[in-house]
Parts: structure tokens; sequence; C-alpha cells
């Protein structure tokens, strides 16, 4: 059996996520590709991780991407989080991952309408809505809130996990577009906002996507997704994969032998990889990044030793949402803030010599003169970034 060490396995990240100097991406879409999708449930985030990944990107470039251009869409997608995919990848997110949040959200607030007393059935009252829904969409595009006046039937509220505490009444609208964006039935269209704030209008998925698309068959779709994750993380676990997709361990087994993927051996015990993917990487140079709250590259494994040493404590929040990271050949030795001026301060945890000090304070000088004052804020703030 092959064995791919740590030390291996961070020269692949450094590569293939495209955090080495050297290896960068001179398109958008290349980047999003390396990754397989971006992280965008912060606003920010889609913007800070292409910055990290290319020497020549501008906000405007990714706006251009993403609402003229259009080669970039947003989409609900594995464990209910939205991400940034390219069109290509969109069929396969829909005919999987997104498909199986969008029926569990079904399923959910089917039963809410009926323990609300809004409707007797609840599938068909979500039927009724979701066609009214797509056919006031069918005259143009609408904010959340402006769908709900023209639909009645989206401004009463409904109470939902009634036995927590977290529960109690929601408004019924942002829910039933959740629902509708995770069908691929509507998507993300522009955006009202700039691009640090999400105020996104809804657009029929199908006048909106340059070309037309439908979802690909569930087992294909999973197979597709896998085999991506797998060039870009791997190797990895059969718990890695089964975490990253939201899915069950039977989905992935099947789509590992549908693609034949290959066993490998890990410091950590076994993983995959792609049947292509079995020849040696060297060592690099080594490299410093900094890296936006919920970037792929860190959430993109369940087991995270290889990378994150020690430090998951201080790195992520206590409901396992990274914060910002600081990475120093392969592995995350800190984070990074930003002071009243908007300059970046570095927040280490580790001693990374002068040479890595000075790396450092050469992308925070980077990062600083691209957001050129603008503060990113964010709920997801990690016990490193707020220590001083």
């Amino acid at each position: 059996m092959r064995r791919i060490d740590d030390r291996e396995r961070r020269a692949r990240l450094a590569r293939r996520h495209r955090l080495h100097p050297d290896h960068r991406a001179a398109r958008i879409d290349d980047a999003v590709r390396s990754m397989t999708a971006l992280h965008a449930t912060e606003p920010p985030t889609p913007y800070l991780s292409l910055f990290a990944r290319m020497d020549d990107v501008r906000q405007a470039d990714v706006d251009a991407a993403l609402y003229e251009e259009r080669r970039l869409v947003k989409q609900l997608g594995m464990r209910r989080t939205l991400f940034v995919v390219t069109l290509d990848l969109l069929p396969a997110l829909w005919g999987s991952a997104a498909r199986r949040v969008a029926d569990a959200e079904w399923r959910r607030l089917s039963r809410a309408v009926m323990a609300s007393g809004v409707a007797a059935d609840g599938d068909g009252w979500l039927a009724e809505v979701r066609c009214a829904a797509l056919e006031a969409l069918a005259d143009g595009p609408l904010s959340t809130s402006q769908l709900r006046d023209r639909v009645p039937a989206l401004a009463g509220r409904i109470t939902l996990s009634a036995s927590s505490r977290w529960g109690g009444p929601v408004s019924v609208a942002p829910l039933v577009v959740t629902l509708l964006g995770a069908r691929g039935d509507i998507v993300r269209g522009r955006n009202d906002g700039e691009w640090r704030v999400s105020r996104p209008t809804w657009q029929l998925a199908a006048s909106w996507l340059p070309r037309p698309l439908t979802p690909g068959d569930a087992r294909e779709s999973y197979a597709e997704l896998v085999r991506s994750w797998l060039r870009t993380f791997g190797p990895g676990t059969l718990r890695d994969i089964v975490w990253w997709l939201g899915s069950t361990v039977g989905d992935v087994r099947r789509a590992l032998a549908d693609i034949g993927a290959v066993e490998v051996g890990l410091e950590s015990g076994t993983g995959w990889v792609l049947p292509d993917d079995l020849e040696p990487v060297d060592d690099v140079e080594p490299w410093a990044a900094l890296l936006p709250i919920l970037d792929p590259t860190v959430m993109g494994w369940k087991e995270r030793d290889f990378y994150l040493g020690p430090h998951a404590d201080r790195l992520f929040d206590t409901a396992g949402n990274a914060g910002t990271t600081a990475w120093w050949d392969g592995r995350v030795v800190g984070a990074w803030v930003q002071d009243e001026d908007g300059a970046v301060e570095l927040r280490l945890i580790e001693d990374v010599g002068a040479d890595g000090v000075a790396a450092f304070e050469r992308e925070a000088e980077r990062l600083t003169r691209w957001l050129d004052g603008q503060r990113v804020f964010s709920v997801y703030t990690s016990p490193q970034m707020k220590d001083r």
C-alpha cells in the first residue's frame, strides 16, 4: 500500500490549493475549481479566499464572474452550507448534496406548517407556495421581502423546533426561499449590497444561468463530487469525505467504488486517493498564507491534526466554525485580525523564526493593501482572534 505521510500531504495542499506563491492561479475559475467549492456563508470569504490563491484579482473581478458573466454561482449544498461553484459542477451538486438538503428542508417545513396550524396538508401547501413564488419570479428578480409582498402565503410565521430552547415563531418567507434555492429552482442573482454584505436578489435558475442545466443522477453526482474532493483534498479518510459531503457512509463508499479510488496509508490510518494520483509529490519551499474565516482549506477535512496540530481549540469556535488562519509551510500557526484602520495584524501561536515572520509580514502588507481600509467583520471569531 502506498504511504503518504503528513509532510507530503502538506506539500500537496500547498500546490493544489494554490496557496504557495509559485502555484497561485491566473484565473478565477481555475482557483475555484482547484478547491472544488468556496465557502460563502460569510459574504467576504469567497473574495478573500480567491485573493489568497491569486496574485492579481480585484473585488470587481469576482463580482463580474458572479453577476455579469455568471461563470460562478452561489448554491446551498454540503452540510446545508452556502458555496460558490463553477457552472460545470452545479448539476452534480444539485443531484447529490443539494438534493439531500432540499429533501430534508421540505420534510421539516411540511411538518412545521401542519404543527403551526397553517395548513392540514403541509406537502400540498408547500407545492402551492412554490408555484406561486416561481410565478412571481418569472416577472424578474426579487428580494426575499419583495417576494413576500407578492406572495401573501409567505407573509406568515410558523413555529420551528418548538421543544428546543432555540425554537419559536419564525418568518416563513426565508425558509421557503432557502428550500427553493436548495432545489435549484432559484438562484442568488445580483447582490444589492457591497462585497462584504449579503443582500441577494432571487432569480429563476433557468433565466439567470447562461446555459440550461439539470440535476444529475444521484449516484453519478455523488461520484463526481467525491472525485473532485479527492482531486482537491486527497488523500482523505472516509470520515473526512462523509463529513464534508454531509452524506452517508453508504453514499461515499459507493462513490469511492464507482471512481476506482485507491486506499493509501496515512500517519493517522487509512485514506483514499484517485487511481491516477499515486505518484510522490516533492516538497515545496516554505510559504506563508493568510486565509479568511471558513476558508475551504481549513474546512476541507474532519480529521485535521496534520495541519492543525494541537491548536484546534484556539482556531475554531465552539460550533466548529474556523476563524481566520495563518499558515506557515502547510500548518496553521495562528490567526489574523484587522486594527481600527484596517491594517492586518498577526496573532501567532507558534514561533516561526525570522524567515516565517518576514514572510507573514509580506502577506499582511499585501492583504492590507488589497483591503484598502475596508474592515471585515464576522460572528465567527475564534479565541485566537480575540486575544491581543
